[in-house]
């Protein structure tokens, strides 16, 4: 989970799965408290039913024994802040990158990159919608090498078989 304030006037809660998939998103007004937001998105997880949920690594913005504590308790789940090494110097944290990326997918889009919406649902619907390119995007690619794949797999089995007619034939004759 992570927050995302680059925008102004409104703050972006993303919880993502250990593939960077998006599973949940609050967008509010930047007069929120992370921690407030980070309770709406783990509201919302918990509301849905996460069963295999276990672990949340949080951006250091939601750090505290208190979150860590009502986490815990409210819901079960295990809550870690993932902090920084050093201020200024570029590090890939562990596991952090996978938000990190979910969010420049998001921002690619224009429609994102600015704060045009006067509603935040509409941010949240926005930033659904991109997911769901994003991931329709990875399955055709997938869908596309696998095809690839098996037409050099039909063209191997051809020659073979090929190759195996003509040995069967050479040795009747």
């Amino acid at each position: 989970m992570m927050r995302e304030k680059k925008i102004k006037g409104i703050k972006r809660h993303f919880l993502v799965d250990a593939m960077g998939l998006l599973l949940f998103i609050v967008v509010h007004t930047a007069n929120i408290q992370e921690r407030a937001g980070a309770r709406r998105v783990l509201q919302k997880a918990s509301n849905r039913g996460m069963p295999r949920l276990e672990k949340i690594l949080a951006d250091d913005g939601y750090s505290g024994k208190p979150m860590a504590d009502e986490v815990r308790e409210k819901y079960g789940w295990e809550f870690e802040s993932v902090k920084r090494t050093e201020l200024h110097k570029f590090a890939v944290m562990p596991q952090r990158w996978k938000v990190e990326r979910s969010i420049a997918w998001a921002n690619n889009f224009r429609g994102l990159s600015k704060h045009y919406d006067t509603d935040s649902a509409t941010g949240e619907a926005k930033i659904l919608l991109t997911s769901i390119h994003y991931l329709s995007k990875q399955l055709t690619h997938c869908e596309k090498a696998k095809w690839e794949i098996d037409q050099a797999l039909d063209e191997k089995l051809r020659r073979l078989t090929k190759t195996n007619i003509a040995q069967t034939a050479e040795k009747v004759a």
